[in-house]
């Protein structure tokens, strides 16, 4: 197994598109937070970068295919935060945004980041988005730009 072909300056995408839920905000905004810091750090000007705020993780396949039907976009990274509740609802918004989002990253092979927390309380949600256990819009991030470099490669695109 070779290793991960990092992005960088010389590899960065053309256009990334960031899609963030309210639903969860304070965790959401922390995500987002991560993410702009990987995209900073890979050397992604803001102007390359479009930040779309959606309602919850329901609405991120959707909102996710009206940006990749429109081209242009090297990866996208989907940010949002389900906190387990005391019915089934939870393993239904978890679970069919996470699908819909694969879905829509092998149909249009492009990379999703998949930066949806699934917690069971607001404490481990609030760890995830920077706290102990890091920030995982960064980590969301950087797996898509690492993906859209090693697309780039495979292509035969150099840069």
């Amino acid at each position: 197994m070779s290793a991960a072909v990092p992005a960088s300056p010389s590899r960065a995408p053309a256009r990334i598109a960031v899609l963030a839920s309210r639903f969860n905000e304070n965790v959401t905004r922390r995500l987002l937070a991560g993410a702009e810091l990987c995209l900073r750090e890979r050397g992604i000007p803001a102007e390359c970068v479009d930040v779309c705020w959606v309602a919850g993780a329901w609405e991120l396949p959707v909102l996710a295919r009206g940006f990749l039907e429109r081209g242009g976009y090297q990866a996208l990274v989907a940010l949002g935060a389900v906190i387990r509740g005391e019915t089934a609802h939870f393993e239904i918004i978890a679970g069919e945004s996470a699908r819909g989002l694969m879905d829509l990253a092998v149909r249009y092979g492009v990379p999703v980041g998949f930066g949806v927390l699934t917690c069971e309380t607001l404490a481990q949600a609030l760890e995830r988005s920077g706290g102990a256990a890091g920030n995982k819009g960064y980590e969301a991030t950087a797996a898509a730009l690492d993906a859209a470099a090693a697309l780039s490669v495979r292509d035969g695109d150099p840069h």
